[in-house]
């Protein structure tokens, strides 16, 4: 009985997973408007009738995409956060890895999903304690990045700044390939933020 449980749980995770990836990817690339149970489903090779076992509702499975999402930049962050290097150059880390998840898939995702929000206050009631978790890790985690020592008063502002500049820089390249412009924006707030550290 045990042994025949643990592989239906098993095949319901991986359903479960295939489902959040899908959804995310979907949302990225496609937008809201797209993103359904049924073209959810149907991308990640599943029936909608088990789609719906796991998401009964469109808010269900956008409100899961998104905790596992959050949940995944989270996780991310912290394990970029420990492998910074020392000096100067941890500031670039640390400016380098915000900008990227803000403009990643995920992002591009989530930038659906608040847009859509905007105008829908029940979706809106749903998401806004998801965003704010997430903001609050992210600048937790940028924070201890730029002042391991916890020492500079100035890395607070300095670390919501990085976060709101690499939140514009996401936006914008939603639209079209903003790399280069991005590159330089990137160059010259990294050194304003050593010499607001004193670095």
């Amino acid at each position: 009985m045990t042994a025949t449980r643990e592989p239906q749980q098993d095949r319901s995770r991986v359903t479960r997973e295939r489902l959040l990836a899908s959804t995310i990817e979907m949302l990225a690339g496609k937008g809201w408007a797209a993103t359904t149970v049924a073209a959810v489903a149907e991308a990640a090779g599943v029936s909608r009738g088990a789609a719906q076992h796991h998401f009964p509702t469109r808010e269900s499975l956008i409100t899961a995409a998104l905790d596992a999402l959050f949940e995944q930049l989270t996780v991310s962050i912290g394990a970029s956060m420990e492998e910074l290097p020392p000096g100067p150059d941890r500031i670039d880390a640390v400016v380098n890895r915000a900008v990227d998840i803000y403009t990643g898939v995920q992002f591009k995702a989530a930038l659906q999903v608040w847009a859509a929000a905007a105008s829908d206050p029940v979706l809106r009631e749903l998401i806004l304690p998801r965003e704010f978790k997430f903001a609050r890790a992210a600048h937790r985690l940028t924070v201890a990045g730029l002042d391991p020592t916890g020492t500079n008063q100035k890395a607070y502002n300095l670390a919501q700044a990085t976060l709101d500049l690499a939140r514009g820089l996401g936006l914008a390249d939603t639209l079209s390939d903003d790399s280069r412009r991005r590159a330089q924006v990137v160059a010259t707030w990294c050194e304003q933020v050593k010499l607001g550290l004193g670095e």
